[in-house]
């Protein structure tokens, strides 16, 4: 059993919480058309343009309206990527976005690197 272990990478899994930049030239909008954001095949962080290679897994957080009506709303669709330089990053984008109007809605929530 210790052996088995000592052959795994060790993977290491960063917090981050910064909004993102999305290119939306490389958004793909064929998701729109069932009501979710067009993923972008490129969005900048941190000054860097980040390439999306592969997109491991996505899911919904869902949440009660906020207007007293017993309907479930999507709240952000989150997304699992594999980049072509950056190991994986989740990121997710609001429906709603944090302030209002004209406000980020891509978000990278985390980076998660082998090594």
């Amino acid at each position: 059993m210790g052996g088995y272990l000592a052959r795994m990478p060790i993977i290491s899994e960063r917090f981050i919480s910064e909004p993102i930049k999305p290119l939306t030239e490389t958004a793909d909008t064929s998701r729109m058309a069932i009501g979710e954001p067009g993923l972008p095949e490129k969005f900048v962080w941190r000054g860097r343009t980040i390439c999306v290679r592969a997109v491991l897994r996505t899911w919904r957080k869902s949440g009660k309206c906020r207007h007293g009506s017993p309907e479930m709303y999507v709240r952000k669709h989150w997304y699992e990527v594999a980049t072509e330089s950056d190991g994986v990053m989740k990121i997710y984008f609001e429906r709603q976005a944090r302030g209002g109007k004209g406000r980020a809605r891509w978000w990278l929530f985390s980076v998660r690197e082998s090594g």
